[in-house]
C-alpha cells in the first residue's frame, strides 16, 4: 500500500516537483499546499501517513506548525524540507519532533523513506 503525503511548501514549482517524484516512486500525494493556514487544514481533513514540511512558510514556520499539529492531536510523520542547511536552524530542528530533516537539493524517495523509517 502507499503512502499518503500531503506537501507544505511556499514555492509552487517545488510543490510539483516533489509530488511528481513521490508521484513515480509509489507514494500517493493527497495535497500540496502553499501556506501553514491550508496544510493544517488539509491534514486534518486528509489524515496523511506522512506530511512534506518545509521550515519557512509565509503564516507560519515548521517549529510553531508541528504544535499546532500535536495540539489537534494529528500524528502524522513530519520530513522538514528547506533549501539551507539543518545546522542553520540550530538544535531546533532537533527538537521539533520531526523525523528528520532534508534539503530540497537532497530530496528523493529513498531520502524520504529512511526519514519515515525512523518512526
Amino acid at each position: 500500500m502507499a503512502r499518503t503525503v500531503v506537501i507544505v511548501d511556499d514555492h509552487a514549482g517545488f510543490r510539483a516537483q516533489a509530488a511528481r517524484l513521490l508521484q513515480a516512486a509509489g507514494y500517493e500525494v493527497l495535497r500540496s499546499c502553499s501556506d501553514g493556514r491550508s496544510g493544517l487544514a488539509a491534514i486534518s481533513k486528509l489524515r496523511p501517513d506522512v506530511v512534506l514540511l518545509d521550515v519557512q512558510l509565509p503564516d507560519t514556520d515548521a517549529f510553531r506548525f508541528i504544535t499546532q499539529l500535536d495540539t489537534l492531536s494529528l500524528g502524522p510523520t513530519i520530513v522538514l524540507i528547506s533549501s539551507r542547511e539543518a545546522a542553520d536552524y540550530g538544535s531546533r530542528v532537533g527538537r521539533s519532533g520531526a523525523a528528520g530533516f532534508i534539503t530540497k537539493a537532497e530530496l528523493s524517495a529513498q531520502s524520504l523513506a529512511q526519514m519515515v523509517a525512523r518512526r
